[in-house]
């Protein structure tokens, strides 16, 4: 983890290459480039929306673009648009379903890997 915002809506983070993140033929594991985006937007969400919400990761997709060396990064950004949206499309009890979307970025700015979360939002019940 490099950075996460005071307010949770924005959150960067790197994974380094080493011996047990490498495949066989020496660049990053998909399945680490996978994992290392897995619980933030679910995170950020929760946080952003407050107890009277259940937030849960439904559904993710990576799409591998080019082979990944060196240190990776991937920057999280939760706008208020979307924590907006999640509110009023749940204000009847009703679920939501927000797909968001994540780039993994090599140390030049290369598109590595393209990641899709899907998340599902619902009120508490009172």
């Amino acid at each position: 983890m490099r950075e996460i915002a005071p307010d949770f809506r924005s959150v960067t983070v790197e994974l380094r290459e080493r011996l047990l993140n490498r495949n066989y033929v020496g660049t990053h594991f998909g399945g680490s480039l996978f994992a290392m985006t897995d619980p933030f937007f679910m995170i950020m969400m929760m946080k952003n929306l407050g107890p009277d919400y259940v937030v849960w990761d439904k559904a993710g997709t990576v799409r591998f673009l080019k082979p990944a060396k060196g240190t990776v990064t991937a920057r999280f950004v939760l706008p208020e648009e979307s924590v907006s949206a999640a509110r009023a499309a749940t204000e009847s009890g009703a679920k939501h379903e927000p797909v968001f979307h994540v780039d993994i970025v090599d140390a030049e700015g290369v598109t590595v890997a393209d990641v899709e979360k899907t998340l599902h939002i619902r009120r508490k019940k009172k």
